[in-house]
């Protein structure tokens, strides 16, 4: 039997930091190409990609911004590109889909249902603040709903995934969107191989426990099978040992600024630190790392030469 492969995906910046909490986040489109390139020089075979403001950092929908970077990480590499579809819980649909859209894109996340999607208690750590939006964005998630509605996944799916031929990574931040996928395979609106992403540790969504882990395998083996992969991405302390553990259970696994700011007890000064770290990780398991295109053919993606960019 052929050795099991494991596919690393970094997110590179996200929308959930913000400028004055690290130094090293990746902000201008420079920064973002550069911070992928590297991830993916390290390993990662799946670039996980949001779009910030240049002149202040804030998270963007603006597909102009995401056009300035999108190339340059194609041109550079042979990774998988993989887009948001979230954005923002502060953004509308019409918003976190025109960048897609217009790249026509291997692969996008699509979040599995609406939430409660908790950044303000990041507010408790004294910090001086490089712009005013930084402390604004943080508190308007105390009473923000995180939109995510099933005609709202069904026009995803249409226009994405029947639209132009995009693939997901279908993001679980509970056990209830395990169902909601489950839902949508019974419809025959979402195609296997699934590639699921067990979201912990964001408050509103269920906690960075080695047993919920347990957990939401359980349940995704009753309702999947042997026809999904899952990953596992987990904020913050909680993201190195959380995604260990899912490696030693058979999953994939997911790195980035986007999830955590630090490498061990220090800042991160890069994503490519993040990569190399979990791949030292898996070396130690005896683990091997998917090469994009093997990540391409585990998930039966269009390919990089069917996109609009």
């Amino acid at each position: 039997m052929a050795p099991r492969k494991v596919i690393i995906t970094c997110a590179v910046t996200g929308s959930v930091h913000t400028p004055s909490m690290s130094p090293h986040l990746p902000v201008t489109p420079d920064q973002i190409a550069q911070e992928a390139i590297a991830a993916a020089e390290a390993g990662a075979s799946i670039l996980h990609l949001h779009a910030r403001d240049p002149k202040d950092g804030r998270p963007t929908a603006d597909p102009d911004v995401f056009m300035q970077f999108l190339p340059r990480i194609k041109q550079a590499t042979s990774a998988v590109i993989n887009i948001t579809t979230g954005g923002s819980s502060l953004m509308t649909l019409d918003q976190r889909l025109a960048a897609p859209l217009r790249a026509e894109p291997e692969m996008c996340s699509l979040n599995m249902g609406s939430m409660n999607f908790a950044l303000f208690p990041m507010l408790d750590r004294p910090r001086e603040w490089q712009h005013e939006w930084e402390p604004r964005l943080l508190e308007a998630t105390r009473d923000t709903i995180f939109r995510n509605t099933f005609a709202d996944m069904e026009t995803v799916l249409e226009r994405l995934g029947k639209g132009c031929g995009t693939r997901f990574e279908f993001e679980c931040y509970d056990v209830g969107h395990l169902y909601s996928l489950a839902h949508f395979r019974d419809r025959r609106l979402v195609s296997e191989p699934l590639f699921i992403q067990f979201v912990f540790g964001i408050l509103g969504g269920i906690g960075a426990d080695p047993d919920n882990l347990v957990h939401m395998k359980r349940i995704a083996d009753k309702l999947f099978g042997d026809s999904y992969q899952f990953s596992v991405l987990a904020a913050g302390r909680h993201q190195m040992p959380m995604i260990s553990i899912a490696a030693a259970m058979g999953g994939n696994v997911r790195v980035g600024l986007e999830d955590s700011l630090y490498d061990g007890r220090q800042l991160a000064k890069s994503n490519a630190d993040q990569v190399r770290r979990i791949r030292s990780v898996l070396d130690g398991l005896s683990l091997n790392v998917a090469t994009p295109n093997e990540a391409r053919e585990m998930l039966a993606l269009k390919g990089g030469d069917r996109v609009a960019f």
